[in-house]
């Protein structure tokens, strides 16, 4: 039976007198309104008066159907009130696309009262809107939705609903995992997200069996170290897999790289534990792979001031005559410290190494010697490409090259060994000290080499700086020249990062106070970087001055430093952001948009954005534009899929500087991640007609691609290799195609830009160090604090003992291929271009051949070796055709190889499918420990059971702790512990000056070190003596 074709005699029924004829038709037209919407909307009148009728029976129905008329006619506002109206007759467990739409516009309208109201605001809750969002809290947790009502709770900050959702879980702990990431990355309050975790650590530790790391981590966003201490306290003195657990949260206390949390950490445990026996001091940490440019015997020099004591190694407190706890309590802090994390990572980067040299050959051998930008390039592509691997083969093969820097050119050149060595940490003052004085304050031959050097130990030393901290603060204050200042500025800043060092602090103050342009830019710097995210008061003294001084670069560093200090404080930022970027001044103006960008690093706050695009396209400075849209990068780190998206349209700008910013914010949201939305917005920018928005897409470009596979990231090695070399190509340009390939090989191939700890937690070292390389545009020394960004692609299994032991693999469940090494540039063979033959005239040669036919002729009655005479005459007839006769024998011998290997080719195309079975590349291996992981790799990593090493925590990347499943199996072989070859060191080989003798040594070698990216030898081949 056909239905109904209309709803005119429904309608004409609403305006009879009987109730019962009203009912009927409102009824009917609930049934029918979605087909016939545009018909009752001539009556909504009427449907509206019924409702606003309080002696009609049937009101509620009334407003169902007005609000169902409203939906269609796309007034969700109205819709959203009659529905409130309608009570129990609108059905919040409907999947229908009405009532979706209609919930979805009832929990942003509650959620925006919820908000402006704990905001302090004047909104009223309609409580029959509390009623509807009560009811869907109730659908949730009868269908087992306990996940979206933990999103609904944090959106309209309801605590209550939170810990209910929790408790009425299945799986409380699974609950609070997921409450515990949204909490980080959709709450946008400060003050409301830290309630969340506070409850979320009183929900955990209700559970029976608490995740102590979660909760740790809680307390570290909440700052509460005291909590931390007790907890970690209470692990040590517990079970051997508690003390586990309580290592593997040091790690990631570390790896959030929060110092001044874990100096409060440390402090709260020597007051909680008992005095123990006299530590056993650390010995020296034994180098190895390839070490810089000093000998196993240097010693520092005399008169330096001695570095602090260090926590003792691993090895050592193995040995020392501690009770258990005391033994635990040393390697927990041995770990706090850094010591154990830097030289396992150390170890790991030297012997994984596989920068390729020739890269660097090429670029040097196509970089004009008068050239200082592309030479500056160029050192700074070597020290990246070798960052934390201690291999300065390249400097040292190249050391004519090299004295061609001059200046700050020698400057940064210097400052690059601190790169190289990043980590070195045991030998870091024995390394510099050729470009140190004897003593602090003392003289050198080149004040450049000597701030490069002090630079250069804070990068060595980067976040972990107490043992170069006093040298750097008598280096400062025995000092008056303006390089040396601004180098140790730098060093000191770096070194402590975080720290908040008042004695630092008021050292570096007077050298900004000094009014030096070059030595106050440092200083504002420095003192950014001591107090990094700590809001401190002291920001409005340094903001005072930068009114007060007339230079620029005093200016631009403190601005960029106050930047430094309010690195994510959010809201609490909001009065210093608001001051700045309201100044006259447009450098003031441009540290406003980095206070902004740090602030929010990572939140995708609305507001910051906003005001960020706001300065971009309004802002009459070109430098403000650039960095609010540079700044959008930071801010949106957290997401990065959405950066393309946001700034798509400010890479078609007409402004240059706004297209260089969108290309930059997009290199640092998408660091390391390869995504195709990045790398297509950025291909048009690298062809861009401007020199500058090429360099700044090239250097974005290889952001993104680092540590990604091969075949993502070759398309870009070509367009590299094609601009470096190009004559007509724009310095700007080539600069930074040499730039963007010592990123993209960073770290030997086995780092990428970890700006996020595996935590989820933002590494504020990291985003600090990329902030600070932005700023190379100014400051070209700079460019070298990416080295504080970047981060190891390993897997690294360390047992109770903090050692790394040998049998622990992982397995990578994807084809060897796929996340293989690029493979090295091959080296042009110039023997193997022959000289072309002389041309010779076909009459010459027909008489030289008749010649030599008649000469063989005559000789043959002379006995059985006339054909040999008559051949070898043939022979050098022929060979008289050209200049060479050895180019021919070649030749004929590369036909025979060719003819053989057609040959070959020929049997395996007979027995084609044989091969390919053969040959066929398998779908997993394995990885010992340390495994190289790269970020897009880590969904395939999987631990194999059955091994003797089992982690108790299964991450992908990172330190793991092993638990010893079998330890009645015996003595374990630990890694890094075996003696170091004596190949391994080119410290202790000189380089190859000998040509073709010294060849098949080093190569030979090669393989065996960690500098393993020579050439290969060449092939076997017989001598003949012309």
């Amino acid at each position: 039976m056909a239905g109904p074709t209309s709803a005119a005699h429904v309608l004409a029924l609403l305006d009879e007198d009987e109730d019962s004829l009203k009912l009927y038709a409102l009824q009917q037209l609930d049934r029918s309104v979605h087909d016939f919407w545009f018909q009752i909307s001539s009556s909504i009148a009427a449907i509206e008066a019924l409702y606003e009728d309080e002696e009609f029976s049937h009101r509620e129905l009334a407003a169902l159907v007005a609000s169902k008329v409203f939906y269609h006619l796309g007034d969700l506002d109205d819709a959203l009130s009659y529905a409130l109206g309608a009570g129990s007759l609108f059905d919040v467990a409907s999947t229908s696309e009405y009532v979706q739409t209609i919930l979805a516009r009832c929990i942003d309208t509650y959620v925006g009262q919820r908000v402006q109201q704990a905001e302090g605001g004047e909104a009223s809750l309609d409580p029959r809107l509390v009623a509807i969002v009560e009811r869907l809290f109730e659908r949730c947790y009868t269908d087992g939705q306990y996940e979206q009502a933990v999103g609904i709770a944090l959106e309209s900050r309801r605590l209550d609903q939170l810990e209910r959702a929790v408790s009425s879980s299945q799986e409380p702990e699974r609950t609070l995992k997921y409450a515990l990431g949204v909490s980080q990355k959709l709450v946008v309050s400060r003050e409301f997200r830290n309630q969340v975790l506070r409850l979320v650590v009183r929900l955990y530790e209700a559970v029976p069996q608490p995740d102590h790391a979660a909760i740790c981590q809680c307390l570290m966003f909440l700052d509460d170290a005291d909590e931390v201490a007790t907890i970690l306290f209470r692990l040590l003195g517990g079970s051997d897999d508690e003390a586990l657990m309580a290592y593997q949260i040091a790690f990631d206390l570390v790896d959030a790289e929060l110092q001044a949390f874990m100096i409060k950490v440390t402090t709260k445990l020597d007051a909680l534990a008992p005095k123990p026996a006299a530590a056993p001091a650390a010995p020296a940490a034994p180098v190895e792979g390839v070490e810089g440019m000093d000998t196993d015997q240097a010693a520092p020099a005399e008169g330096a001031p001695a570095a602090p004591a260090e926590p003792a190694a691993p090895a050592a407190i193995a040995e020392a005559d501690l009770s258990p706890f005391e033994k635990r309590l040393a390697l927990f802090k041995s770990v706090l410290s850094g010591v154990v994390s830097i030289e396992l990572e150390r170890q790991f980067l030297a012997r994984h190494n596989h920068a390729d040299l020739q890269i660097l050959k090429n670029i040097r051998a196509t970089v004009e010697p008068r050239n200082s930008v592309c030479h500056s390039a160029t050192v700074f592509a070597n020290s990246l490409m070798h960052c934390g691997t201690t291999v300065d083969a390249f400097l040292r093969e190249n050391l004519d090259w090299l004295k061609k820097a001059t200046n700050w050119a020698k400057f940064s050149a210097t400052a690059g060994l601190g790169v190289i060595h990043r980590g070195n940490v045991g030998k870091s003052r024995t390394i510099m000290a050729p470009y140190l004085p004897s003593a602090p304050g003392g003289s050198t031959p080149s004040a450049y080499s000597e701030g490069g050097a002090l630079y250069a130990l804070g990068l060595i030393h980067t976040s972990h700086g107490a043992g170069v901290r006093q040298l750097l603060l008598e280096s400062l204050r025995g000092s008056q020249h303006e390089v040396i200042q601004h180098g140790a500025c730098l060093g000191l800043g770096i070194a402590a990062l975080g720290t908040e060092d008042e004695e630092a602090f008021e050292d570096v103050k007077n050298v900004l106070y000094m009014d030096n342009a070059v030595a106050g830019e440092a200083a504002g710097l420095s003192l950014g970087l001591l107090y990094a995210g700590s809001g401190t008061d002291k920001a409005a003294e340094l903001l005072a001055y930068a009114h007060e001084t007339q230079h620029e670069k005093i200016i631009r560093g403190v601005a960029v430093g106050l930047a430094l200090v309010h690195y994510g404080r959010e809201e609490a930022a909001e009065g210093m952001i608001e001051q700045m970027t309201r100044e006259l001044d447009p450098i003031l103006r441009y540290g406003g948009m980095f206070v902004t960008g740090l602030a929010y690093c990572g939140t995708s706050n609305n507001a910051a954005i906003q005001r960020l695009l706001h300065f971009a396209v309004s802002d009459v400075a070109n430098d403000v534009r650039r960095a609010a849209v540079l700044n959008l990068g930071f801010v949106l780190a957290s997401s990065p899929e959405q950066c393309p998206k946001i700034v798509s349209l400010l890479a078609e700008s007409y402004n240059p500087h706004v297209r260089y910013g969108a290309a930059m914010a997009v290199g640092m949201a998408c660091a390391g991640t390869g995504m195709r939305e990045a790398v297509a917005l950025l291909e048009p920018l690298i062809k861009d007609s401007v020199d500058f928005v090429q360099q700044g897409a090239l250097i974005a470009m290889a952001l993104v691609l680092v540590a990604q596979p091969e075949a993502r990231a070759k398309p870009l090695r070509d367009h590299i290799n094609r601009l470096y070399g190009s004559k007509t190509s724009e310095v700007m340009t080539r600069m930074g195609a040499v730039m963007a390939a010592g990123i993209l090989d960073a770290g030997g191939r086995n780092v990428t830009l970890g700006l996020r700890a595996g935590s989820g937690h933002f590494r504020r070292t990291a985003v600090i160090g990329l902030a600070l390389f932005t700023q190379y545009w100014y400051w070209y020394p700079l460019s070298y604090c990416i080295s504080m960004a970047v981060q190891p692609c390993a897997l690294i299994g360390v047992d109770a003992s903090l050692r790394a032991p040998k049998g622990f693999q992982v397995v990578s469940d994807c084809r060897p291929s796929q996340f293989a090494y690029a493979p090295p540039v091959k080296v042009e063979d110039k023997k193997d271009k022959l000289k072309l033959p002389t041309a010779v005239l076909s009459t010459t040669a027909r008489a030289k051949a008749r010649a030599a036919k008649k000469k063989g002729k005559d000789a043959a009655g002379g006995g059985g070796g006339g054909d040999k005479d008559a051949a070898a005459a043939t022979g050098t007839a022929e060979a008289m055709d050209t200049d060479k006769p050895e180019a021919a024998d070649k030749e004929a011998a590369e036909g025979t190889t060719a003819a053989g290997e057609g040959e070959a080719a020929a049997a395996v195309e007979g027995d084609g499918k044989k091969k390919e079975k053969a040959v066929e590349e398998p779908s997993s291996y394995t990885v010992d420990n340390p495994a190289r992981v790269a970020p897009s790799q880590r969904k395939y990593i999987s631990f194999p059971s059955g091994q003797r090493f089992q982690p108790i925590r299964a991450a992908p990347s990172g330190f793991v702790l092993l638990k010893d499943t079998q330890p009645e199996a015996g003595e374990v072989d630990y890694l890094f512990e075996e003696e170091k070859p004596a190949a391994a060191s080119a410290a202790a080989a000189p380089a190859a000056a000998d040509g073709a003798t010294a060849a098949p040594a080093a190569g030979g070698a090669a393989a065996a070190s960690p500098a393993g990216d020579e050439p290969p030898p060449p092939e076997p081949f017989e001598y003949i003596p012309s």
